[in-house]
């Protein structure tokens, strides 16, 4: 212990004190979200589902919250658990193909009409529901699913409410009392709406006759955060109060995104306070080739990984490669754009076993800070066998890029680490966004490339103890292998 004391001193013990304190609350906080709530978690017909409801709450109204591409029950927990505080029971769902639903997605309305009817069976057989009071609210890819329900079946559902809504064949009389929710940040979700409220008849507050319709535009937010919106819940609840006849207003603040970032900000002060307890010893640099090749490579890899992405587009299996949907064609990009860097620019030596066993501890430093209470506050973590062993193939073809990055950090000291994650981060995200332009099928990256910084920042920060280009490609090679396998839907 004394050893311990001399080689960390006194501040960082008080440091680390601190964001233990900081991790033991985050955790603390995840477990006290269903507070007062009745949870049901079960599988129907293959389709995992949560319901949630006031406890001791009887004859409620009822709402089916369907997640979108790529989502989980877990990401749409903010208007679950604010729904249900306010007095609705809520039914949860994953789609075929997502998160813990091992069914394919084939991509087909059929597909997703069969789990809503399914999360629909489920809700009514709740003693808790009014069956003839089903509302549904879904957001992107699940905004589809909602509307076309609630076009199929019009005397099922008593309101619809889609957020960043894609499309459907909406008219002035169904789906029944529509409101169209889309973020002032995403573009192109403003214009789908706005040419959906047309189609529909635009707005009126005819209720009663269900041929209410509405548009909402929620201020400062685009296609990821307005799930995280407090004026989109408060904007659902309120039409679902005009709907029901009765007002119920929403007096839960969602804080799920504060405890999830002081759990992570706790794990980075830890890791870096702890630091000399686990810095391993510098690994000898590897030969630093001419400058121009070093940018030539840096520059170039992101942009001709793209083109050769586009190239390959034509191909048969390209949208559904490794049995993923986009993730696949993802992993390719990746893997092309390593190999270019690492070979014009890296000159790497090869492993050590060491490297390699102390690139398997960073990862599972990485996964817990990182990953671990996501499962309960945010996101799906846990993998199913159906997505297990896709893992270890997509970890291999994030090595090139991780290893070269992992070159190029080592070479630098200070704030040349900081400039260049962030013109790394600039070139990736530009060449993300050119890939959702160009490469059809692959438009769902223009979503989620602002979130690449943020990721691979919060890595490099974990990783600087371990300041060895193999073991930083091999943690992090994993752990981006892993949300790949975690998020993109099963083909």
């Amino acid at each position: 212990m004394q050893k311990i004391i001399g080689k960390l001193g006194i501040v960082r013990i008080i440091v680390i004190a601190i964001a233990v304190l900081f991790i033991a609350g985050s955790w603390w906080m995840a477990t006290q979200l269903y507070n007062g709530l009745t949870v049901r978690r079960f599988e129907q017909d293959g389709v995992p589902l949560t319901f949630l409801a006031p406890e001791g709450g009887m004859e409620v109204p009822g709402v089916i919250v369907a997640h979108g591409f790529g989502g989980s029950q877990q990401l749409m927990l903010g208007y679950g658990l604010s729904l249900a505080r306010a007095g609705y029971g809520v039914m949860l769902l994953n789609f075929s193909g997502h998160a813990s639903n091992p069914a394919s997605l084939s991509m087909s309305r059929d597909s997703l009409q069969d789990d809503m009817d399914t999360a629909y069976a489920a809700i009514v057989a709740q003693p808790e529901i009014i069956r003839d009071k089903i509302a549904l609210l879904g957001h992107s890819m699940g905004s589809g699913a909602v509307m076309n329900a609630g076009i199929a079946d019009p005397d099922r559902y008593v309101a619809v409410i889609a957020v960043s809504p894609t499309g459907a064949d909406v008219s002035a009389t169904t789906p029944p009392n529509l409101l169209l929710q889309a973020g002032e940040l995403e573009g192109r979700f403003v214009e789908n709406a706005e040419r959906l409220l047309a189609d529909a008849g635009g707005e009126n507050d005819a209720f009663a006759e269900g041929r209410a319709r509405g548009l909402e535009i929620i201020p400062g937010v685009e296609h990821i955060l307005i799930l995280f919106s407090a004026d989109s819940r408060d904007s659902a609840a309120l039409w679902l109060s005009s709907t029901f006849g009765d007002e119920r207003a929403l007096d839960y603040r969602d804080t799920r995104m504060a405890w999830l970032g002081l759990h992570q900000l706790g794990w980075l002060i830890l890791v870096l306070a702890a630091a000399p307890l686990i810095m391993m010893k510098r690994a000898p640099a590897h030969p630093q080739p001419k400058a121009l090749r070093r940018w030539l490579g840096f520059l170039l890899a992101p942009f001709v990984a793209t083109g050769a992405l586009a190239l390959l587009s034509g191909w048969e299996g390209f949208s559904t490669f490794l049995g993923l949907h986009v993730g696949g064609a993802l992993a390719i990009w990746i893997l092309v754009m390593g190999v270019i860097w690492l070979v014009v620019s890296a000159r790497p030596r090869a492993p050590r076993w060491q490297n390699l066993l102390w690139g398997g501890l960073l990862f599972a430093l990485i996964w817990v800070a990182l990953g671990l209470i996501s499962q309960y506050t945010w996101m799906q973590w846990f993998l199913i066998p159906a997505r297990l062993w896709r893992w270890p193939i997509l970890a291999l073809a994030c090595i090139p890029w991780m290893l070269a990055m992992g070159h190029e950090f080592q070479r630098m000291r200070g704030w040349g680490k900081a400039g260049f994650w962030l013109l790394q981060s600039v070139l990736a995200v530009a060449a993300l966004l050119m890939v959702g332009m160009w490469v059809p099928g692959m438009y769902v990256v223009v979503l989620f490339a602002p979130v690449l910084p943020i990721i691979v920042g919060i890595e490099l920060l974990i990783s600087k103890p371990f300041d060895d280009p193999w073991t930083f490609a091999v943690g992090n090679a994993l752990f981006f292998g892993w949300l790949i396998a975690t998020f993109f839907p099963l083909a």
